[in-house]
């Protein structure tokens, strides 16, 4: 390379390049321990958020919540009612709905998280280029400047 310049590559890339892109399994470790128990605990809770964040998980809950709407309309009573409504069917049935609504999001949010990345590496590899680019015409600068000083151009 030219000795105008040096080159020095900023540490971060280096160490993006032998640690990769985040993963799940890092977030777990962080999250729940390095462990098995910890790995464990994970996949059990991401077996169950998988399976109840469903529409269908919200279709069954909602089917399950009116087995009790005759009882809690048949008291007449305005507590009761608004008891079952909160409780019962918000409760049971918004849960998956909310959690499906998460889901959306977050893959969103890691199309979105990727797209960034390789945006990133683009433009790094962006960079490479334009360094590479200006090497070579330091090297032909370097030639010319030599030529303009030997006596022969005089």
């Amino acid at each position: 390379m030219s000795e105008i310049f040096e080159y020095i590559p900023h540490p971060h890339a280096e160490k993006r390049k032998v640690a990769g892109p985040p993963t799940v399994a890092a977030a777990v470790a962080q999250v729940h321990g390095p462990g098995p128990i910890g790995r464990l605990n994970a996949k059990i809770g991401l077996k169950v958020t998988v399976v109840v964040g469903t529409m269908w998980c919200a279709y069954l809950f909602t089917l399950v919540a009116l087995v009790s709407v005759p009882s809690a309309f048949k008291t007449g009573n305005s507590l009761i009612i608004i008891a079952w409504i909160a409780q019962t069917f918000l409760q049971l049935v918004l849960l998956p709905i909310i959690i499906v609504g998460q889901n959306v999001q977050a893959a969103a949010a890691d199309a979105r998280s990727q797209a960034t990345y390789d945006d990133a590496a683009a433009v790094l590899e962006e960079a490479k280029q334009i360094q590479t680019h200006l090497a070579a015409q330091d090297a032909e600068i370097e030639k010319i400047l030599s030529a303009l000083a030997s006596p022969k151009a005089v």
